[in-house]
């Protein structure tokens, strides 16, 4: 084999990428059961206290979370997976074999590094396909406290928009454009800077200029009496647009939806700084599965009867935690406009990188 090979023999390519690989995704399954397991314990009361929800409405709740837990836990899983392996190489000499026959650290990671690679390209197909519908729709459904929800691709949960002095909450967002429809309305009207009137609709549909409330109940401050009406005329000059961009996350909308969404918010004059870190993150997040085999590889190199190994997995595991900490620290500052957001989303891969090379490099010193 020469040494200008960046791969090992296939034998032993085939064999660090099943090391890799069956390690991750059985850390990534106990971790999805046990976390899955102790949400459905916080939330299960909730559910089942809705008249008519039963065992299917709970399996739909889990159905609905697993995807959202595996689309944030996966490349943490990665880096224990790969601890795990690379632990287990050290301590059974199989690292020492490999140096001895004259690969060096890099090609032993390089199986895992590809394998990693191709693991990104299907997380982030699997968060665009599947994560972000499951976002969207268990938002809304928890935000509408569990109650039947016929959930589309254009529900939005808990917006709230300002028409001169008076606020407007709407429990869901249904439709876009013209087609926008309101359900569980409560407007605060002000007067004086003082609240005078709380509203509250099951329903808003547009109606002229405004939108037509419907089964409504008034509760006015200055009277201290509630009011019920079937219908409403109000928030005159809110259109349907304020509605549907008032909340725009970017974990509910896939990148071809969230770039429209950062035009028609640039077109509205509205800040777009939290949306555009949000954009570039869903790049990055999954890329940070590539990451971790660099994190981890302090545990691979250094003699196991140093008594040292267990010393470097937990200088890994620390590596892979402050990358986690500080990606999301540029991410909160991202959304601050402190700095651009694809700066926010690149710049701790790019560092922890940087980190993990040189690590990798001091080690074959």
């Amino acid at each position: 084999m020469s040494g200008l090979d960046f791969l090992p023999s296939r034998r032993i390519a085939l064999y660090l990428t099943r090391l890799f690989l069956t390690r991750t995704l059985a850390v990534l399954v106990l971790l999805v059961l046990v976390l899955m397991s102790l949400d459905l314990l916080g939330e299960s009361g909730k559910i089942l206290r809705v008249e008519g929800n039963g065992e299917a409405e709970l399996w739909r709740y889990v159905s609905l979370r697993v995807p959202l837990l595996i689309q944030r836990f996966l490349p943490f899983s990665a880096l224990l997976g790969t601890l795990i392996a690379l632990v287990s190489l050290n301590q059974n000499s199989e690292i020492v074999a490999m140096k001895s026959a004259g690969l060096s650290a890099h090609q032993i990671l390089a199986p895992m590094l590809l394998a990693s690679l191709g693991l990104a390209g299907i997380a982030f197909a699997f968060n665009e396909a599947v994560a972000v519908d499951s976002t969207r729709t268990v938002n809304a459904w928890s935000d509408n406290d569990y109650e039947p929800l016929k959930a589309d691709s254009g529900v939005q949960s808990n917006v709230w928009v300002r028409s001169g002095d008076d606020f407007a909450r709407a429990k869901l967002v249904v439709g876009r454009g013209a087609n926008v429809q309101l359900r569980g309305v409560t407007l605060y009207q002000r007067e004086n800077d003082a609240l005078a009137r709380i509203v509250e609709a099951e329903r808003g549909v547009r109606s002229g200029a405004g939108w037509r409330l419907e089964d409504v109940r008034i509760y006015d401050s200055n009277m201290n009496v509630v009011r019920r009406q079937a219908a409403l005329d109000a928030l005159g000059g809110v259109t349907p647009d304020r509605f549907n961009l008032a909340k725009v996350r970017a974990d509910e909308q896939d990148v071809v939806r969230l770039k429209q969404s950062i035009a028609e918010l640039e077109a509205a004059g509205r800040p777009t700084d939290e949306i555009r870190a949000g954009f570039w993150h869903k790049f990055s997040g999954p890329l940070s599965v590539v990451l971790m085999p660099l994190l981890a590889a302090i545990a691979a190199f250094g003699l196991a009867r140093s008594g040292k190994v267990l010393l470097r997995a937990a200088a890994g595991m620390a590596l892979g935690f402050a990358f986690f900490v500080v990606d999301n620290l540029s991410l909160a500052l991202g959304n601050a406009g402190a700095y651009p957001g694809w700066l926010a989303a690149w710049a701790p891969l790019a560092l922890f990188a940087m980190i993990g090379e040189a690590i990798l490099v001091r080690s074959e010193e």
